[in-house]
């Protein structure tokens, strides 16, 4: 953690919305005028999309039916910890990006699902924001989580989660419903060893939950709306949250644990910058107190 160069980490699964958040944390930093470094987690995936198409094949060929993005094999969790303790301490760190699709890879002159090279971040940024699969991992060997500053899970009821995984592969990337349910399985052991536990180490943690029938989310024709869910958010640490102020301006709202506030899911991205627009202003004037002193 720096009070100089600080971190902020979003994480959730596959299909979980933190890229929802991440527009959300965009509208607040262009609206203050902080100046980001933002890192995508899939550039620190091991392998670009055809070599993980290999990997996968060759580990169903040893017996191996659990290979997955989700675990250690083949992501970079080093380089990911590296880069965050080297901003922690000097601003800076390598990074790429992982190309999705033709659009992405077209100003690269690069084929979709490959790397750019490994670049340095401009040493002038004020936070680095980072958004993906394991923002808090801590294993035996790693913790990056130590080195975040504001750490933030998304994480929706599993059914919910497998319901917009579904609509967007599907939709989106063309796919068929066995071959994301495949994929679901073949990730589940490394999301409970390997995505699960990061929400324990989280700051705040969002959970929209579907007050709608989710119960067979293979079968579902839509992504439940906001409208029809509600909105846990749980603090870690509720010292300094202010429950009252939030709670007027999220109208329908109630806590329902010390630490935690339930509101109507309409309301994620009010609730989002309410909670985290105060947060990220202490952060920065932290900083610039900091770079006064030094």
């Amino acid at each position: 953690m720096s009070r100089v160069h600080p971190i902020v980490s979003v994480t959730g699964s596959s299909g979980a919305g933190t890229t929802s958040v991440m527009r959300t944390f965009q509208q607040i930093f262009r609206r203050e005028g902080i100046n980001v470094a933002y890192v995508e987690g899939d550039s620190f995936h091991r392998f670009d999309r055809l070599a993980m198409k290999a990997e996968i094949v060759e580990a169903h060929a040893r017996g191996e039916h659990t290979f997955s993005h989700f675990g250690p094999e083949s992501n970079l969790f080093e380089e990911l910890e590296d880069l965050f303790r080297t901003y922690s301490e000097t601003g800076t760190g390598k990074v790429r990006k992982y190309l999705h699709d033709e659009k992405e890879a077209e100003p690269y002159g690069q084929e979709p699902g490959t790397f750019t090279p490994w670049e340095p971040i401009p040493d002038d940024t004020d936070v680095l924001f980072y958004e993906g699969l394991h923002g808090a991992i801590i294993t035996d060997s790693v913790d990056v989580a130590r080195h975040a500053d504001l750490r933030i899970g998304v994480v929706p009821v599993i059914n919910l989660e497998w319901i917009q995984k579904l609509h967007r592969d599907k939709v989106v990337r063309g796919y068929s419903s066995e071959a994301v349910a495949d994929t679901i399985l073949r990730r589940m052991p490394d999301y409970v060893n390997y995505i699960c536990p990061q929400f324990s180490a989280t700051d705040v943690n969002f959970q929209r939950v579907p007050v709608v029938d989710t119960s067979n989310p293979f079968i579902a024709r839509s992504v439940p709306s906001p409208d029809e869910s509600m909105l846990i958010i749980r603090f870690r640490d509720p010292h300094g949250i202010d429950f009252p102020y939030l709670l007027s301006m999220l109208h329908d709202s109630f806590m329902s644990r010390p630490n935690t506030i339930v509101c109507p899911g309409g309301k994620m991205d009010l609730a989002m910058q309410l909670v985290f627009t105060p947060m990220i202003l202490r952060m920065v004037e932290r900083r610039k107190a900091e770079l006064v002193a030094l």
